[in-house]
């Protein structure tokens, strides 16, 4: 076995490698796939706790914060990339730290390389070692490159799109060309999340940011209403942690349209109660605390919600705070069908669609959804102010094409509600 100082380099006989570190903290490992320009080529080369796969590189991620190990498959890493770059991150610096080592061992456990970095101070993230092509051979060298400010300056300085720059072709409301970069806006609370939750919701934060960015709706702001169905029929997608999830894959949402980055939210079923609001560091405890369909909650009784349908106390509430907050709402309402009181719903959605509010409903399961089929051909409306899709497991929808299918009406509508004067400011 061979110490590494910095800036040191070896030979690499074998190219089936395992790589683990030591970190008297819970840490993030990683890997970056570059091109000779030192950049990935994609996304897809940045392999970490929520893609844990690459081209020639796997993650297996420990367990309670526990760094795990990345099996490196030399021999797999595609032509066109020269490096294969670890990384560590840290929620604190390493320089509170004693000083974490990297270990690379062969499929026998023969230990290779060993790199200790003993001289990193305010970084949170670092390159540690990378394998890297040499005269058709593979080699390492110890890197100790850090980042001070953590997993979002490395990523940027490897050609990962944290800031999407992104220029559409058409201008964003109320705002100029050329058009800004869309901004990945940061919510209160986010620095409080673990390293893995911190980076699944950069990577969804993105997402969203890109669906806005393509439909021309740069630095819009909207408060976010988020409507859960209680009743009965959704006992599978509570028990089943889907309606937890659900609410997780919303909040990136908030974060990028809202100032403060909330959800508002509401149960409901033949009742409604208005729940706290959805924060980015409380949305777990939240989840634990109002997520049910009986019992009591937050100070609420359940029971008094009921079990069935009745859509329209929850959009008469709704329709009111639209009312008094004069402000672009986007409303984003998951049920499992039901919706029996056709002609009254359709009248409340012919009277919102004077207000500064889209109404975004998802269908949880197959069902027959009858009325919300016929939202986009509903006659009698100043804009278009309802969009409605169903999906059979709503887990299996990626976040690209979810947060597309969410987002896909939204800009069209506010761009029509600008045009009616329902709406201004929305920038």
């Amino acid at each position: 076995m061979t110490q590494l100082v910095r800036g040191q380099n070896g030979p690499l006989a074998r190219t089936e490698l395992l790589v683990t570190v030591e970190v008297a903290a819970a840490a993030e490992l990683a890997a970056m796939l570059v091109t000779e320009r030192g950049v990935v080529r994609s996304d897809a080369d940045f392999v970490f706790y929520n893609q844990p796969a690459g081209p020639g590189v796997r993650l297996r991620p420990g367990p309670g914060g526990q760094p795990g190990e990345l099996r490196v498959s030399l021999s797999a890493v595609p032509a066109d990339i020269a490096q294969v770059r670890v990384v560590i991150a840290l929620d604190t610096i390493f320089g509170e730290l004693p000083a974490p080592s990297t270990a690379v061992t062969d499929t026998a456990g023969t230990c290779l390389y060993e790199y200790r970095m003993a001289d990193l101070g305010r970084e949170k993230a670092v390159v540690a070692v990378e394998f890297y092509r040499r005269s058709g051979s593979w080699k390492i060298r110890a890197v100790g490159q850090g980042y001070a400010a953590g997993l979002a300056e490395l990523a940027t300085d490897h050609g990962i799109d944290v800031l999407h720059e992104e220029r559409p072709e058409s201008g964003c409301p109320n705002q100029t060309s050329p058009a800004p970069a869309a901004e990945i806006r940061t919510a209160r609370g986010e620095e409080t999340l673990s390293l893995e939750k911190r980076a699944k919701l950069d990577l969804r934060k993105r997402e969203v940011a890109k669906v806005l960015v393509g439909k021309g709706v740069c630095g819009v702001r909207a408060r976010v209403v988020l409507v859960l169905d209680k009743t009965g029929s959704m006992r599978r997608n509570y028990s089943a942690g889907t309606v937890r999830r659900v609410v997780e894959r919303m909040i990136p949402i908030a974060i990028q349209l809202d100032d403060d980055g909330h959800i508002e939210p509401y149960l409901y079923a033949a009742d409604y109660a208005r729940l706290p609001d959805i924060t980015v560091d409380g949305a777990d405890a939240w989840s634990a605390e109002y997520l049910h369909l009986r019992g009591r909650h937050g100070g609420i009784d359940y029971a008094e919600i009921g079990g069935s349908n009745n859509e329209l106390p929850v959009m008469r509430e709704i329709i009111a705070s639209v009312n008094r907050h004069r402000q672009p709402t986007l409303v984003l309402f998951f049920t499992d069908g039901g919706f029996r009181e056709k002609a009254k719903i359709t009248a409340l959605m012919r009277e919102a669609s004077a207000l500064p509010a889209f109404w975004q409903f998802i269908g949880l399961g197959y069902a027959d959804y009858g009325l919300l089929h016929a939202l986009d051909t509903m006659t009698g409306r100043r804009v278009d102010n309802a969009g409605f899709f169903s999906v059979d497991d709503i887990d299996t929808v990626t976040d690209p094409d979810l947060y597309n299918r969410l987002l896909g009406e939204f800009p069209d509508w506010l761009s029509a509600a600008e045009s009616a004067g329902i709406c201004r400011g929305a920038a």
